[in-house]
């Protein structure tokens, strides 16, 4: 765990997306929860030395944001489309990948459940706990349900996945959208920036990103120039290479690539 502001701690180093929680002079908030039971569950204990959490903020659709949210107290709070996504979960499919991915959870999924938000934005919500302010902002890219959240008196913002610092999935993405929204994380005053996956950057961190969604739009735009069929992109490493995009030969990092290309493939050059 990391402190990077008198009131804010980043975890980077769980299995899934980092988690955060800031101290108030009311409680505190978190931003995600662990993926892993067994992390949840050590994270739980982390905090409870710092105080009573009051708000859980959930910042996309995805489980690796949202699976240990039982495991906290706290009002869990989220975009409209992430508490639709968290409903249609099963709990029981989610217990059986722990069998494989987290033996040690195990012991703590007996009353195991999913914990959907109870308060929801569509475009903006904020919080004020002590004296802090959460500003939630929607900002559509790697999900249509992304969502930011900025603390301007830590001047630090939680950017969900759409900043990473690793290989972005866009399976579910809204790629010119999430270009617009790099642009707007731009325009607000923060000197650190916590990325959905990987070490916290600052706004120098932007273009990169950007660069790394334009090289997917144009590997999608130049594989149906020269005509080629879904699957024969999804097969085509140079292609990739081209485009500056790197991907893993592992199973996970194959599927991604595959599932990305098949979801860009419908809305890229639309």
């Amino acid at each position: 765990m990391k402190q990077i502001t008198d009131n804010v701690y980043v975890e980077t180093g769980f299995r899934g997306a980092n988690c955060s929680f800031v101290t108030t002079a009311e409680g505190i908030v978190m931003i995600e929860s662990p993926q892993m039971p067994e992390e949840a569950v050590k994270w739980r204990d982390e905090i409870a030395k710092h105080g009573i959490v009051k708000y859980l903020i959930n910042t996309e659709p995805h489980g690796d944001h949202f699976s240990g949210n039982c495991f906290f107290d706290g009002t869990v709070v989220g975009h409209e489309g992430t508490r639709q996504a968290i409903l249609a979960s099963n709990a029981e499919q989610f217990k059986e990948r722990m069998k494989q991915m987290s033996p040690a959870s195990l012991p703590f999924m007996d009353d195991f459940i999913f914990c959907a938000p109870t308060i929801t934005l569509s475009e903006r919500l904020t919080l004020c706990l002590g004296e802090h302010t959460f500003r939630l902002i929607h900002l559509p890219g790697h999900s249509p349900y992304q969502v930011a959240v900025y603390v301007p008196e830590e001047k630090v913002v939680f950017t969900s996945d759409n900043i990473v610092r690793a290989q972005p999935f866009l399976h579910q993405a809204l790629p010119y959208e999430w270009l617009e929204s790099l642009k707007k994380y731009q325009e607000l005053d923060a000197d650190f920036l916590v990325p959905g996956h990987g070490d916290v950057c600052d706004k120098s961190y932007i273009p990169e990103m950007s660069a790394a969604i334009q090289n997917w739009i144009n590997a999608v735009e130049d594989a149906k120039k020269q005509g080629l069929t879904l699957e024969q992109a999804q097969s085509n490493t140079a292609l990739l290479e081209k485009h500056g995009i790197k991907v893993g030969v592992d199973q996970r990092s194959q599927m991604s690539l595959r599932n990305s290309l098949a979801h860009l493939w419908e809305v890229v050059g639309r």
